[in-house]
């Protein structure tokens, strides 16, 4: 017995042959879709592994000016030289359609071209080392940005990629071996249905002939009767 429940009739093994060819056709595309999802997820892991390298050194640079700076300056002073800031920016996000996968890509820009507007403060009273972190970090703000995205990109292909591959293996592993398997079922019952009638028509046959025969052997019995037990004359 299959591990699916069907009637063994014609119109069921249409129906399953035609689910069986649609799931077949279902499971290469499936197939196609991961490779190619696999394919872009470690595009995107590769970039992400250099760009967050790229992110961790400009941050200890941004880190060590800082740290220099503090010790040149009192923190009041650093304090109040980065309380007010003179620039800032605008943060917009779109979507990427990876593979029927929407990932967000973010746009960012700042409300002025001026690159000294990132200074806050004035250079008389501040120490050099601070220009220098607050540099750092204007540069490694964007790769941070950029970083956010590709990460969040990578989290949603893998998880596209996973449920891409369970619905493969449930095509490879359960669906279609049921569906062959229920094929199979049905068509050795119809098989087998057909030797019973092919049988039983030929039993039908053969009581029919024998009918005629005996009907055919009274009939001449009767005929030489009927002519005096002469069956030369019949």
């Amino acid at each position: 017995m299959p591990a699916i429940n069907v009637n063994p009739t014609r119109q069921e093994l249409t129906r399953l042959k035609t689910r069986l060819k649609t799931s077949i056709r279902g499971h290469k595309l499936l197939k196609d879709k991961r490779d190619e999802l696999m394919k872009q997820f470690m595009d995107v892991v590769r970039e992400n592994r250099a760009l967050r390298k790229k992110v961790e050194e400009g941050l200890m640079r941004a880190h060590g000016s800082f740290t220099v700076a503090s010790a040149l300056m009192s923190s009041e002073m650093l304090e109040q030289s980065l309380l007010y800031p003179k620039q800032s920016v605008e943060l917009d996000m779109t979507f990427q359609n990876i593979m029927s996968v929407n990932v967000p890509v973010y746009h960012f820009r700042t409300k002025s071209d001026d690159a000294g507007e990132i200074y806050p403060y004035g250079f008389a009273a501040t120490s050099g080392e601070l220009d220098g972190a607050v540099d750092a970090l204007s540069g490694v703000f964007q790769d941070m940005l950029k970083l956010a995205e590709i990460e969040k990109t990578s989290q949603l292909l893998a998880e596209e990629i996973e449920k891409t591959r369970r619905r493969v293996n449930a095509l490879e592993y359960v669906k279609i071996p049921q569906m062959q398997e229920a094929i199979k079922y049905i068509s050795m019952k119809l098989d087998e249905n057909e030797r019973s009638n092919t049988i039983r028509l030929m039993k039908v046959k053969d009581m029919l002939l024998k009918e005629a025969i005996e009907e055919r052997q009274e009939a001449d019995a009767k005929a030489v009767e009927a002519f005096g037990g002469h069956p030369e004359e019949v």
